[in-house]
């Protein structure tokens, strides 16, 4: 599209928002002018912007494939159906996952170039934060279906787009995914634009509708209408629950013909919903069902049903995956979410767990997030920082001692962190710095299970669960005769590698909440430019460094308001130098991109052209060494 036409679109959008004008159409969709007000006051995007689309590496492409691989599998066809349906030509279909990332796509392949032009191919990210007002970015945020027409787009790059998506739920209720059409074709008549609307929307549930039919084999499954021609269909309400009569999952159909709401569903017995008895209904049930019968509810309506029966036995011990649902951590990098969900899981088996990451990468706060979401919860979580600690005072903090054991002891003792741990967790940071001596000691109350205090005779039992971390490599400390390999093999059952923040995916997010903490309820507005700079630093010190790097832009900020200047004063010079010095292959390509662009005079193609490399490919180079062009 033409700057000129981008400009113009990003002055409409700016004066619709301020209210100077009227919006751009007098029938204008509430959640458009929602999410316009998001993109400037939250996500403070410039609507003129002309930057590439984000689109993310293979690598960290299949972090988020990975999870939905039974989605895609199943929603693919669905997709091609769709669209075949719509004439092919002038269209994507892009399935993305629950953060905005285009995880399948069906496309005509000789328009290839024009879509990939328009980010609409695997990996881009159609978040509201990164792209603005969009099908998908705000379908996430609205959790319903929308359709963004051209210039209702908030960034005037893509006005020439015409996006139509509906959220993909869960049997839980949880947005799993979106199903995304978008259009780049200006000759759409309203009926076929109608049609599009119609069948996005019907895709998306019959996805829905088939990802509930292959969730809990091991339940029972009932579907019901109050039509009985309508049992079977897309519109019939479909429930499942256990042995015990226990609604265990509903979707929206079967809540809007009951007229209830999930909370009030799920986990209650299905006798609170019928007045048939459960044991009439169970006799109904067959592992092929085809023949729909009556069935009355509690009111007196009259519906009609089919029941499968469980088509796998149930398994004799259940460990559902954990939520992450924790409003004090953030957790959404793939790597993270996945780390946290099988820590938590060898950990509720008594498995000791240990974490891997740089200084500042947040371990504590993980293994504080663990205790959250574990059994233990409502028990003791004692932390322990083995590095901060003299070592002639660090086997009293841990064993705790007999009053008048040692000269300066208090009278009555002191219980040590091992029982103060006791039926909770105990986090050992920094275990790499704890001394040899301790070492041995440590072994032996992991492996007997019971503490004896200085100047003690008698040992006390105790019942922990031990989470360990480090940011040195404890493979090396044992070869270097630092760490006893006895005790590493001992503390190391799972290990769970935190990535530094420079390498998060969810770095956005975890600003976000850390700003909010900080400014303890406060409105804080972030001046333009300010989040994109702070995303692009290195953060060598990471979550650390980002926290009170926050909390000093707080205290700074006048009005609310943080500043370019407030943060070039803490942060002077800072995304080249670091870098530069920490990566000096990378100072040799910054080098080398800085010279073709300049002998190119900034022709993108030119440069890509003599690099062998697609211009996608160079924008993302530009970005990671933050190159960007004068003006």
């Amino acid at each position: 599209m033409k700057p000129a036409l981008i400009n113009a679109h990003a002055q409409q959008v700016l004066q619709a928002v301020q209210g100077t004008i009227a919006s751009h159409s007098p029938d204008a969709d509430l959640a458009i002018t929602r999410s316009w007000r998001r993109c400037l006051d939250q996500h403070q995007l410039d609507p003129a912007s002309r930057r590439a689309p984000n689109v993310l590496e293979h690598p960290r492409l299949q972090d988020h494939r990975a999870p939905l691989e039974h989605i895609i599998a199943g929603a693919h066809w669905q997709m091609g159906n769709l669209h075949q349906q719509l004439g092919r030509d002038g269209h994507v279909v892009l399935l993305t996952d629950a953060r905005g990332v285009a995880i399948d796509s069906v496309f005509n392949e000789t328009e290839r170039a024009q879509l990939q032009r328009s980010g609409l191919w695997l990996g881009s990210v159609w978040s509201e934060e990164y792209e603005g007002t969009n099908g998908v970015g705000t379908c996430l945020v609205e959790r319903q279906h929308v359709t963004i027409r051209r210039d209702e787009h908030f960034r005037g790059k893509h006005v020439g787009l015409t996006c139509s998506a509906s959220p993909i739920f869960d049997a839980s209720g949880e947005l799993l995914a979106v199903l995304n059409l978008s259009s780049v074709r200006d000759d759409l008549s309203l009926q076929q634009h109608f049609q599009a609307v119609a069948l996005t929307h019907l895709s998306a549930r019959l996805i829905e509708s088939w990802f509930f039919l292959g969730q809990d084999p091991q339940r029972y499954l009932l579907r019901f209408h109050p039509e009985a021609g309508f049992v079977g269909l897309l519109g019939e309400g479909l429930l499942s629950f256990d042995e015990s009569a226990r609604i265990c999952s509903i979707n929206h159909a079967a809540l809007d013909l009951l007229g209830l709401s999930r909370d009030q569903v799920v986990g209650q017995s299905l006798t609170m919903l019928l007045e048939t008895p459960v044991d009439q209904l169970m006799s109904q049930a067959s592992a092929q069902s085809s023949v729909c019968w009556p069935m009355r509810l509690v009111d007196g309506r009259l519906f009609y049903a089919q029941l499968r029966e469980p088509t796998q036995p149930a398994p004799l011990v259940t460990s559902p995956a954990p939520m992450i649902n924790d409003v004090h951590v953030c957790l959404e990098d793939p790597r993270l979410q996945r780390g946290f969900t099988r820590a938590l899981r060898v950990l509720e088996h008594d498995v000791p767990v240990f974490l891997q990451g740089e200084t500042g990468t947040g371990k504590e706060a993980f293994a504080a997030a663990l205790h959250r979401a574990s059994c233990r919860a409502k028990q003791p979580f004692v932390a322990i920082n083995c590095a901060a600690i003299p070592e002639t005072l660090i086997e009293s903090e841990l064993f705790g001692y007999r009053g008048g054991s040692f000269t300066g002891a208090r009278k009555d003792g002191m219980i040590g962190k091992l029982e103060q741990a006791d039926g909770g967790i105990l986090f050992l940071d920094e275990i790499a710095d704890m001394p040899l001596a301790l070492q041995t000691r440590l072994l032996r109350v992991l492996e007997e299970r019971q503490v004896v205090p200085l100047g003690g005779a008698t040992a006390r039992p105790l019942d922990l669960r031990l989470i360990s971390a480090s940011h040195q490599d404890l493979h090396a400390c044992v070869a270097e005769g630092r760490f006893r390999e006895d005790l590493f093999y001992r503390i190391a059952g799972f290990t769970v590698q935190l990535p530094p923040l420079r390498d998060r995916a969810d770095k956005g997010r975890l600003l976000d909440l850390l700003l909010l903490e900080e400014s303890k309820g406060s409105k804080i507005r972030l001046e333009a430019g300010v989040r994109e700079r702070l995303l692009k630093q290195p953060w060598p010190g990471n979550v650390r460094q980002l926290r009170t790097c926050l909390r000093t832009l707080v205290a700074l900020s006048l009005e609310g308001r943080v500043t370019q200047d407030d943060l070039t004063e803490l942060l002077p010079a800072v995304p080249v130098t670091v870098a530069l010095a920490e990566d000096p292959l990378g100072v040799s390509e910054r080098q080398t991109l800085l010279a073709l662009i300049e002998a190119e005079h900034w022709h993108i193609a030119h440069v890509a052209a003599r690099l062998g490399i697609s211009r996608n490919t160079l924008y993302r180079k530009l970005r990671h060494h933050g190159i960007s062009r004068p003006g």
